[in-house]
């Protein structure tokens, strides 16, 4: 868009609009039309495009990715930047899930909320996103624990207890702090070990 001009869509919310679905979402991929190299997510019946990823970012989840097999183990699958299907139209690809243990390692269906365990997005640039938008999501489908490692402020903020569409237990840990995942006893992590 060039300087000065607007987004006709977003000053007109009455137009109308046709959302995808999940299904749909799909086809695009098998027929071609959206690639490997395009960087989307299925939001609310929209694609969304993701955020570049940069080397602070990439950093962080390449040492999550060792730490989370590490502490999990067999008790949960570690997915990265894999999609979780939270209803019919939407499709996010969080930085991290732990999912529950399943022979097939999902690989003939895509996750659900249920499958959950945890779920993780490390945040530079899309941190007002994570903390806003993606926050709000995940508690609506009853993802049961969230955590949006934030790289700015070298923190992390831990979301639990989801109900009535938001988070009841929400706290910050810095990185002198120990986190745990509340299904997953006993997998702790030092945020010092990522956080740098």
């Amino acid at each position: 868009m060039a300087p000065g001009e607007t987004d006709l869509l977003t000053h007109n919310p009455w137009v109308a609009r046709r959302a995808l679905t999940v299904a749909e979402y799909h086809r695009m991929g098998e027929a071609g039309i959206l690639t490997k190299d395009d960087r989307v997510e299925l939001i609310e019946g929209q694609l969304i495009a993701m955020s570049p990823i940069g080397s602070a970012h990439s950093g962080t989840v390449n040492t999550l990715t060792r730490l989370l097999v590490q502490v999990v183990g067999d008790r949960g699958v570690v997915a990265v930047q894999n999609p979780v299907q939270l209803d019919d139209r939407n499709e996010p690809q969080p930085d991290f899930s732990v999912l529950k243990p399943r022979e097939d390692d999902y690989s003939l269906a895509t996750p659900r909320p249920a499958d959950v365990l945890l779920l993780i997005e490390v945040a530079d640039s899309s941190l007002a996103y994570d903390r806003g938008f993606k926050k709000s999501l995940y508690a609506q489908h009853g993802v049961a624990e969230f955590w949006i490692v934030d790289l700015v402020a070298r923190d992390v903020e831990v979301c639990g207890a989801p109900e009535g569409g938001h988070y009841t237990l929400v706290s910050r840990v810095d990185r002198q702090g120990i986190l745990e995942p509340r299904l997953l006893p006993g997998a702790a992590i030092s945020a010092a070990a990522f956080l740098r």
